[in-house]
């Protein structure tokens, strides 16, 4: 059953051009072992997104999830959202960082909750998660009879390759509060590394240097 989930995730994405062919080679590396017990009826599915704010690069990648899924439940940090057409309709399952002050407009300054905000959502009850992820999706809890398919647009860049820059427009660049958030962000990167052992397989983008061209490259449980 387990194969069966994770070929037709891979399957329905092809068939909607989720993922175009020709596709580069597929690199074969173990991930993490899972075994799904047969069940009767259709698998649940999870679709799990950092926020959900607006509508640009990685939402047009949760849109044809979304339509690949068509029932899934998502779940998401904050939803935001004011046009709800590119899901569905559907509203996300949040965590608490929806009702803390200022989350709508400073939802990123909640960065360092975040980590511990995606693991209290609970994806318990799906058989089949699936998390697009460029900042703490992937980092949900997962099972050892669940799948998890995670679509990762890129690590978390506020921690490492933006990370001076994160300090500089937060004003973090000196003094005791500066090194209070290095030690954070020290964390997250640690966090970032572990979440990988909770994911069965991997659809990485990865951009060349120049920015001139993108990939799709799956990293596939040997």
């Amino acid at each position: 059953m387990k194969k069966d989930f994770e070929e037709a995730f891979i399957g329905r994405a092809k068939a909607r051009h989720f993922l175009h062919e020709p596709a580069p080679a597929l690199a074969l590396v173990p991930l993490r072992e899972s075994s799904v017990p047969c069940s009767i009826g259709a698998p649940r599915v999870a679709v799990v997104h950092d926020w959900l704010v607006t509508y640009a690069g990685a939402e047009r990648v949760l849109e044809q999830i979304v339509a690949c899924f068509p029932d899934a439940d998502i779940f998401s940090v904050v939803d935001f959202l004011e046009d709800r057409s590119f899901i569905r309709g559907k509203r996300a399952k949040t965590s608490f960082i929806q009702k803390l002050p200022m989350a709508k407009k400073r939802y990123r300054a909640y960065l360092p909750l975040m980590p511990l905000a995606i693991e209290q959502l609970d994806l318990s009850g799906y058989d089949l998660r699936i998390s697009s992820s460029h900042a703490v999706a992937k980092g949900v809890l997962t099972g050892p009879d669940q799948v998890h398919v995670s679509y990762v647009h890129s690590p978390i860049r506020y921690a490492w390759d933006m990370q001076y820059q994160y300090l500089q427009q937060s004003n973090l660049t000196a003094r005791l509060k500066s090194l209070m958030a290095r030690m954070v962000l020290h964390y997250v990167r640690n966090w970032d590394i572990c979440t990988a052992n909770s994911v069965n397989h991997f659809i990485v983008i990865r951009r060349s240097s120049r920015g001139a061209s993108t990939r799709f490259i799956a990293v596939r449980r040997a």
